[in-house]
């Protein structure tokens, strides 16, 4: 049997997975969009969407709408390839399918 494939830490985290699933089928997501999506709660997101931002896998970008803050993130590049290395080394943990 091989070695257990490594987990990305960083995107094993149940909020920040959720999070990286969120933002792979879109081009970007509001805050509270995201927030209510994965029922987290201000603090919570914030505080993922940080770590994940430091890492380079999220980009955060802020903008007024008729004076009201929104805060919108997407997935970088470096994000997208980190989640699709989770998804593999996922499904090398998976037996076979249909045995």
């Amino acid at each position: 049997m091989s070695p257990r494939p490594d987990l990305d830490p960083l995107v094993h985290a149940p909020v920040r997975l959720a999070i990286m699933s969120s933002l792979v089928p879109v081009e970007e997501i509001e805050f509270t969009t995201l927030r209510d999506q994965i029922g987290a709660t201000d603090g919570n997101l914030a505080t993922h969407i940080g770590k994940l931002e430091r890492a380079g896998y999220v980009k955060v970008r802020k903008r007024f709408v008729r004076r009201k803050p929104r805060t919108l993130y997407r997935l970088t590049d470096k994000g997208r390839a980190a989640f699709d290395a989770y998804l593999a080394a996922l499904e090398r943990l998976l037996p076979p399918r249909g045995r």
